[in-house]
């Protein structure tokens, strides 16, 4: 169970729980041929491997279209049960010191969306901003912004920074213009200065950390290969894995 999903049996049950009270009274619920184990089991191994419909239908002996049905219920319900342990911005510590980078998460190219594309990375997706503490302790992730925007711009929208000092945060290049922490840039048509070489070699020895932090939010693979699934759901899906990130790391 653990391989397919990511969770030990004893963490899903407690997870059903939530599941079972967030979906009081909303009227929404799993298909009754599944019921509530195997529909949030479903869902878990989906979002952990990001596996075809088709596939997780074969694999646990239902119709795709239970499968389609089971992901679409409980994502959102997810979302909902866990969204007491996401921090937001506003949880931030001031004088605290972070690391934050921005991170793609792909989707398909949707014809007629534009805004998807990201010309850093090459590829369409939405684009979140994560922070992390110097030690490696996953803090904050932003909501996510169309991936043709860059990072800074990304951060600004997010607020994050509006009652922290930003001198106390560190972030890449991207970042420069903003009073963070971050590399020197190269001048055009000139070479940077020893010690300003040496700076950006300690800097990036730090952020090596928020880096390995970006890496294992992205074991859930359905936020790290191309999200399928209709474009309106994906800032859902995306907070129901981040909720269950924080959830499972707490």
């Amino acid at each position: 169970m653990y391989s397919i999903t990511g969770m030990h049996a004893e963490e899903i049950l407690e997870l059903c729980e939530l599941i079972q009270r967030a979906a009081h009274g909303s009227g929404r619920s799993w298909p009754p041929v599944l019921g509530l184990y195997a529909s949030v089991v479903i869902s878990l191994a989906y979002q952990r491997g990001n596996r075809t419909q088709a596939e997780l239908a074969e694999t646990y002996g239902t119709s795709q279209a239970s499968v389609s049905r089971a992901i679409a219920s409980i994502t959102p319900l997810q979302a909902k049960a866990l969204r007491p342990f996401v921090p937001t911005a506003d949880e931030l510590q001031p004088g605290e010191q972070y690391l934050v980078d921005g991170t793609l998460l792909p989707c398909w190219s949707w014809s007629g969306h534009p805004e998807l594309y990201s010309g850093k990375h090459k590829t369409t997706g939405l684009n979140v901003q994560v922070a992390a503490s110097l030690d490696g302790e996953l803090a904050w992730i932003s909501d996510p912004v169309d991936g043709c925007h860059h990072d800074v711009y990304c951060l600004d929208e997010s607020g994050a920074l509006q009652a922290l000092d930003p001198g106390d945060w560190t972030g890449d290049k991207g970042y420069v213009g903003r009073g963070m922490v971050t590399p020197y840039k190269k001048p055009a048509n000139g070479t940077l200065l020893d010690w300003q070489k040496n700076f950006n070699t300690v800097i990036n020895k730090v952020r090596a950390v928020i880096e390995q932090v970006v890496s294992h939010l992205k074991n859930w693979r359905v936020l790290h290969t191309d999200y399928r699934r209709p474009l309106a759901s994906f800032p859902t899906t995306i907070s129901a894995v981040v909720g269950l990130h924080f959830w499972l790391n707490g």
